[in-house]
């Protein structure tokens, strides 16, 4: 039975963005895609000099990677100390929930990343700017506070910036803390697209990053893979976490199984926004021409997946006969080793 009431897709880059100097965002929480209970997710870009202000968020940490362009990061930490950093396409970064911090576009091109937040309720109203925490209070407290005049308060914003162009950062300003020794990761950076990926020849790749390998993401991880023309993200679930996807590239079905007989078919297309329940099975097939790359994100640092192939594969013969009342020569053709990606001529005629 199909359920047509509950959609898992949203036309993210679809949406009306919001603007300001410098830069622009989408966002999807609960109240704009229902589904997505336990992850949101912002589509942002920045110019060059473009920022987004200093500001922290009250009931989320934020995941986020780097489509295209460079960005500098700086964020505090409750023990007073400070970390700034420079990211390209592929990089990853974490803040945790409560954490100060500031992106910044640098280089000569537009910057665009994908933040995703471990809490479907993310909204604005949670994440509070530091211009607008000085502008709500009295002017005699910020002069006091800051050791500067009260015409000084006047120069101030007297509302919310959020966004602000600036300058583009030349290569001195951008530089991230000095290290002796050259890193691929900091506390707050992984290197996502360094990583040797998983490989499925004719199938796809995947590379995932938790928090065995990012140990500051402690309350999410993320992944991402390729899938080739016809090829099939095989049928699986993840006991331990929600799934959220931003399609960068080409186009896809994906069926989400809510048991019960009741299943939610999908088609996607580049900008798109993809959901999946903790624990509802569900397949991705790459439907077009070209290549589909799919960012995830989870909402838990350990990644855990159980995939029907395996499954299947380590039960004796007997009980895959018994439970699909099916003959010895049938049972013989199932998977006996776990898949991932299915290439298109897995499929035998």
């Amino acid at each position: 039975m199909e359920n047509t009431t509950l959609s898992f897709r949203y036309q993210l880059e679809k949406e009306t963005p919001r603007l300001g100097p410098g830069g622009i965002t989408r966002g999807a929480s609960l109240e704009e895609f229902p589904a997505s209970v336990g992850i949101a997710g912002v589509s942002m870009r920045l110019q060059p000099g473009g920022m987004r202000e200093l500001h922290w968020h009250a009931n989320a940490a934020e995941w986020a990677y780097v489509i295209t362009g460079s960005a500098r990061t700086t964020i505090i930490h409750p023990d007073g100390n400070t970390y700034i950093d420079n990211f390209g396409p592929g990089d990853v970064w974490y803040f945790p929930k409560g954490y100060g911090h500031s992106i910044q576009a640098t280089g000569n091109t537009e910057c665009h990343f994908i933040l995703i937040f471990d809490n479907g309720n993310f909204s604005e109203d949670h994440t509070f700017s530091v211009t607008d925490f000085i502008a709500s209070t009295p002017p005699q407290v910020v002069a006091q506070n800051l050791g500067i005049t009260l015409a000084e308060v006047a120069q101030l914003p007297k509302k919310e910036a959020y966004f602000a162009l600036g300058v583009n950062p030349d290569e001195r300003t951008t530089i991230a803390q000095p290290r002796s020794v050259p890193q691929l990761t900091s506390m707050h950076r992984y290197p996502l697209e360094s990583q040797q990926p998983r490989i499925v020849p004719g199938g796809g790749t995947q590379r995932v990053v938790t928090v065995n390998e990012f140990p500051i993401s402690t309350t999410m991880a993320g992944s991402i893979i390729e899938l080739q023309p016809g090829a099939m993200r095989e049928m699986h679930w993840h006991p331990n976490a929600d799934e959220w996807q931003y399609y960068i590239t080409g186009q896809a079905e994906m069926t989400v199984f809510l048991a019960e007989a009741t299943a939610v078919t999908e088609n996607f297309n580049a900008g798109d926004v993809g959901y999946v329940p903790m624990g509802a099975g569900h397949y991705i097939k790459n439907t077009g021409t070209d290549v589909c790359r799919i960012l995830i994100g989870f909402n838990n640092g350990h990644y855990e997946a159980i995939d029907l192939s395996q499954w299947l594969a380590g039960n004796p013969k007997d009980v895959l006969e018994t439970n699909f009342g099916i003959g010895d020569q049938l049972a013989d053709k199932l998977p006996k080793s776990k898949l991932f990606a299915v290439p298109a001529n897995q499929a035998r005629s």
